[in-house]
């Protein structure tokens, strides 16, 4: 299949992708979840307030230095950053390569 004709497609899902994925950061920042990174003395308690969606920041001298969150929402982070840089080569390619016409895309899909 032509990248052309998957640049295309991947290009139509990434606005709706976007909002997805700023929907989601939206609602893990629960800025009630601030603690200072004196608190880890007594972990059990920092952890027991990191959960799903929902990470601990920590501060050190005021500022935001860390962060504990659930693997589990680490890796959805992760797999977000990799999907959305499939999306910028898709949009490049599309930048690079041009547009397939609807005779092309019906030809490549032997419709």
């Amino acid at each position: 299949m032509n990248i052309a004709l998957i640049s295309a497609v991947i290009f139509a899902l990434n606005f709706t992708a976007t909002l997805g994925i700023i929907e989601c950061i939206k609602e893990m920042i629960n800025l009630s979840n601030i603690k200072p990174v004196s608190d880890l003395r007594n972990y059990n308690e920092v952890l027991k307030s990191c959960q799903p969606e929902s990470p601990v920041f920590l501060t050190k001298n005021g500022s935001g230095k860390y962060v504990l969150m659930e693997i589990h929402d680490y890796e959805k982070i992760q797999a977000t950053m990799k999907l959305l840089a499939k999306l910028e080569e898709g949009e490049k390619a599309t930048r690079e390569e041009g547009w397939l016409s609807i005779d092309d895309i019906s030809a490549t899909l032997g419709l």
